[in-house]
Parts: structure tokens; C-alpha cells; sequence
């Protein structure tokens, strides 16, 4: 049976140019307990950010779509590159729900892979979610490519030339490996998204609804290149599994090769209804010409902006406050999915 990789397609890094940023407007009130009414302007800022940039494609059905459009147009965003489709989510995390798109470098040919998604193990109700990719394969008329495992979009980070890096802690998790062939669910990966070689750590952070995100963790910002999060405080549950994965990342030797590490701070945890949220600035978005960068009201916003800056000379670095969207688990990577060109 033809593969992605066997017809030439591969997933590309998020560095490289992208056509438009799909997003799924918010559409439950319960999962954003007492600040449900702040969101969409909130949302809205988001997505006028990203149109600065490049087009933005919206997943708002039914009667989401007005007020999607009002909140846009409160928010001054540039409308031309905005489209809002009829396709209805469960939630608002387009990274995880969303298609993985792959390219054909010889040909420009698009094309999406479909993979399962069940709430991140089951956890959320995520019948809807789990539509998306078909219907924006339809949407867009692009080849898509279907695999039984669940595989989110959130747990994987590539270089762009077939290296892959995810966590133990997510895709061994036996809410979603439980019964399943691992050997067939590593070759699906590779031949999916043309992956050479996957690249593991161990945990996520503390009390990430998602068991641990990589896209919270380590992210490739050049092809031997990761950024990722360091935890200075020793009483933190985040500091050993952070200094363990650092430990890991610097000695792994793909293709022979040592990859350059550079530290991101953690921000303090944000408490909200006596639990503790888990920010991260690794969960920065990368767009044509820009990065936009998730803050928390921190002294580490401004040194993670810093970081970020020099990792990236040439983009323009646009800050944005997070702390709502965190009440719901995420921040800007997890709400947004790439299109390649």
C-alpha cells in the first residue's frame, strides 16, 4: 500500500513556509469555568496576530460563526486573510485535533494524515475533534492519508529532515498504547510523516491534562537545534523530570550528530481553583516572519522573550498573555495547527 514517504511526501518543521494557521474557535462554556465570556476576545487577539503574518483559517460552525466574526472585527483583525469554515469541534486545541499535513517537495503536492483522537487518552469528549482532518481534506480537496493509532500533534516536534521528538510519557502512556502493536503505530510514524528516527524523553510537566506534551517541553527550532524548558526551583515536581530530559537531549547522537540545547525558563505555576496550572513558553507558535510568544505576567516572560529573539533573528517576536487560555490547559501552539506551502 503507498505510503506518504513511498509517494514522497514528508511532514515539514514549522519553520518553513506555511500557507495559512487553522484554529478552532471556542465553542464549550464549561470548560472555561467563570471566564467563558472573556475568551473570545481573547481568542480573537490570537487570531489577529497570526494575520499579520499569514491567512487564518477558523473552525466556527453553527452560530459560532458570528460571534466568532464579531469578536474578529472588535479585535481589528485583518478579515481579508480570515476564513471561518462550518467544520464543528469539541474544543478549542486545533494542534491535537487537526490534520498533520505533509508536503511533496518534487511535486508541491499537499496532502494530510488522519490519526486518532480520543481526548488525549480519553479524557474529554472528542467525537467532533476527531472529524476534523476528514473534513478539511474535503475542504481543501487534498489527499489524506488515515491511521487506527492515536497520535496528537502536540506529542511530536520534527527537524523537518526525519527526526522526530516525543515523550515517553505520552505515547507510552497505556491510555492510548493499551493493546496496541507498537511496532506497527513506530512504522506508521515513519512512513507517515517521514520519520528516519524517533527521539524520546521522559515526562511532561505537572498536571498537563495532555500526560505531558512535547510541545510544552523541547521544540526544534533549527534541524540540530532544540529549545527547552529548565526549571530553576530545586521544590518544584518539574525540576528533576526537567533536568532528566535535559540530560537526555544532550546526549542523544542522531545521525552522529550532537544537538545544540538551549535553556528556556519555566514560569511559576498559576493556581486557579486549588490546582496548579502548567505555563510554558515553549508553547510559542512559529509563523511566516514572526513568532508569537505566550506570557504570564512573569519576570520569565521578558527573559524568555530574550531567548526566543536570538533564536530567531530575522522574525518579528510578538508577545502575548496566555494566562486565560491556560485555565483550559494550553497556550499558543496548542490552539494552532500549520498549513504548509
Amino acid at each position: 500500500m503507498a505510503t506518504p514517504r513511498s509517494l514522497g511526501f514528508r511532514m515539514p518543521a514549522e519553520w518553513e513556509p506555511q500557507s495559512a494557521t487553522w484554529l478552532s474557535w471556542p465553542s464549550n462554556p464549561a470548560l472555561w469555568p467563570g471566564h467563558y465570556d472573556l475568551i473570545p476576545a481573547k481568542f480573537a487577539e490570537f487570531a489577529a496576530a497570526i494575520a499579520e503574518f499569514q491567512p487564518v483559517k477558523i473552525n466556527a460552525a453553527g452560530k459560532l460563526r458570528a460571534e466568532a466574526e464579531h469578536a474578529l472585527k472588535e479585535a481589528k483583525a485583518d478579515l481579508s486573510v480570515i476564513e471561518l469554515t462550518d467544520i464543528a469541534t469539541d474544543d478549542v486545541w486545533c494542534r491535537d485535533h487537526g490534520p498533520i499535513f505533509v508536503k511533496n517537495d518534487a511535486t508541491k503536492e499537499l496532502a494530510l494524515t488522519d490519526w486518532e483522537f480520543h481526548g488525549w487518552g480519553g479524557k474529554f469528549e472528542a467525537s467532533l475533534d476527531n472529524q476534523v482532518p476528514g473534513k478539511i481534506a474535503a475542504r481543501l480537496g487534498l489527499k489524506k492519508f488515515s491511521y487506527p493509532f492515536e497520535l496528537e500533534g502536540g506529542g511530536i516536534e520534527v527537524s523537518g529532515d526525519g527526526l522526530l521528538l516525543t515523550t515517553e510519557a505520552v505515547q507510552n502512556n497505556p491510555n492510548r498504547a493499551e493493546g496496541r502493536d507498537d511496532a506497527a503505530f513506530h512504522a506508521a510514524i515513519h512512513d507517515g510523516l517521514a520519520i528516519d528516527e524517533l527521539l524520546w524523553i521522559g515526562e511532561g510537566l505537572a498536571n498537563d491534562d495532555t500526560d505531558g506534551h512535547i510541545d510544552n517541553l523541547a521544540r526544534f527550532i533549527a534541524p540540530r537545534t532544540i529549545l527547552a524548558v529548565a526549571e530553576a526551583n530545586k521544590a518544584s515536581p518539574n525540576y528533576a523530570p526537567l533536568q532528566e530530559n535535559l540530560k537526555r537531549l544532550r546526549e542523544m547522537r542522531p545521525r552522529q550528530q550532537r544537538l545544540d540545547v538551549i535553556e528556556l525558563p519555566m514560569p511559576e505555576p498559576i493556581r486557579l481553583a486549588g490546582r496548579d496550572l502548567p505555563p510554558s513558553h515553549a508553547n510559542f507558535l512559529i509563523v511566516n516572519d514572526g513568532v508569537l510568544v505566550p506570557l504570564y505576567g512573569q519576570d520569565s516572560d521578558k527573559l524568555a522573550l530574550g531567548i526566543i529573539a536570538d533564536c530567531f533573528p530575522g522574525r518579528k517576536i510578538v508577545g502575548l498573555d496566555c494566562r486565560l487560555f491556560l485555565i483550559e490547559g494550553g497556550a499558543l501552539h496548542c490552539l494552532s495547527q500549520q498549513q504548509p506551502v
